[in-house]
């Protein structure tokens, strides 16, 4: 059965060069894959920060809580938590600093989780332009009003606090992006606390790109400030620093237990194994107890990166963490430099709408520990050849 509209909405999408396809990659370390012809890449499209995918003992971690079974079969309140996942939580909320952490399926899965068990129809939630996909589709599931306040800027949300009515009985709540995924900037974090001291609301505050990347430990966000108290749930994923998949939230044990009993996403999903948890609190082990080493690496290849493409003249927006954004415009040159580079061996990520504004069009390069001297500036030198071509 055909579905109407849907052959004409693809030739339009394909039209505006934003159709998107799934390209295989088998990855052989942290920093280099193959796909199915044989040809092998260096990849910058990564969120392997720290490399810690293919670390020795975290991948051992995983082979041996394999023989746990390979799969969960049923929901934690069912079916029983196993004992990795259990254990994990409180490692997170030990090393976030906060009284409970509980553990969702993915990052995605976590915004939507939290933002649907605490916002409601009486709640107004003022969220980021430009907060992450899965911030913005937890808004609107929660059934709350949403209000967006302008990139980071604290004079649209205080404006927006002070004009919005609050409906009888109803809870404001700010959600952002620690680090935001697509430009690499941190959030103001101290401005939004001294918002938060004169109109009272509930902060949330995703550091899924913020975890093993800013802090002086790798903490995130908070540590990045040298602020201890004030974010009321701090978001965060399994999948990118700490090498495996799932998410969290770190929080209050009121909060865990309300999200326990009201978060559908959680309630209603089938956990995630034990080789997984294993796998991420092996990684968030080396993060605690050996962390400086991989981030001193990742700063300093992102910094290496970062000066041989502005060197070159390439359109790098300006920023310290390892998400360099590209700047093309328009998605037909993003797709143009990225199958360019790609046919060089380089792995990059084109971004086009609509994870972008239109006419934001961009390279989205990722820097991660595990990446060599060599690696890095044979990458750039590509790169500034084929961005002189196009």
């Amino acid at each position: 059965m055909r579905i109407a509209g849907i052959e004409k909405e693809l030739s339009e999408i394909e039209r505006r060069g934003n159709l998107r396809s799934v390209s295989d990659l088998r990855m052989l370390s942290a920093t280099r894959g193959v796909d199915r012809s044989g040809k092998e890449y260096v990849v910058f499209s990564s969120n392997n920060y720290l490399g810690l995918t293919h670390e020795k003992s975290v991948v051992e971690a995983a082979r041996d809580a394999a023989c746990l079974g390979t799969g969960s079969t049923g929901s934690r309140l069912t079916s029983g938590s196993s004992f990795e996942l259990s254990e994990l939580e409180k490692d997170i909320a030990a090393f976030k600093h906060t009284q409970s952490a509980l553990v969702f399926n993915t990052g995605y899965m976590t915004n939507l989780g939290v933002l649907y068990a605490l916002a409601d129809k009486s709640s107004v939630v003022f969220s980021d332009r430009l907060n992450h996909a899965s911030i913005i589709d937890g808004c609107r599931i929660s059934g709350a009003k949403v209000v967006v306040y302008e990139h980071n800027d604290m004079k649209s949300l205080a404006r927006l606090l002070e004009e919005t009515e609050i409906p009888s009985g109803g809870q404001r709540f700010v959600v952002t992006d620690g680090v935001f995924s697509m430009d690499g900037d941190i959030v103001d974090l101290p401005g939004l606390l001294e918002l938060k001291a004169r109109h009272g609301f509930c902060l949330i505050v995703d550091d899924a790109h913020a975890l093993g990347v800013i802090g002086k430990t790798g903490r995130g966000t908070s540590e990045h400030f040298g602020i201890e108290s004030g974010i009321d749930v701090q978001i965060g994923t399994l999948s990118k620093a700490l090498a495996a998949e799932g998410g969290y939230a770190a929080c209050s044990d009121e909060i865990r237990k309300y999200l326990l009993n009201k978060s559908r996403p959680f309630i209603f999903s089938t956990s995630l194994p034990p080789m997984v948890a294993a796998a991420a609190s092996k990684a968030l082990s080396i993060l605690s107890s050996d962390g400086g080493k991989y981030m001193e690496r990742l700063r300093a290849n992102t910094e290496l990166m970062r000066g041989l493409l502005e060197k070159s003249g390439l359109p790098v927006v300006g920023g310290t963490t390892p998400i360099i954004p590209i700047l093309t415009g328009d998605s037909e040159k993003a797709l143009s430099f990225s199958s360019q580079c790609r046919s060089r061996g380089v792995m990059l990520c084109a971004i086009r709408p609509p994870s972008v504004p239109e006419g934001t069009s961009r390279i989205r390069l990722t820097v991660t520990a595990a990446h060599t001297t060599e690696e890095i500036e044979e990458s750039a030198a590509i790169m500034k050849e084929i961005w002189r071509k196009i």
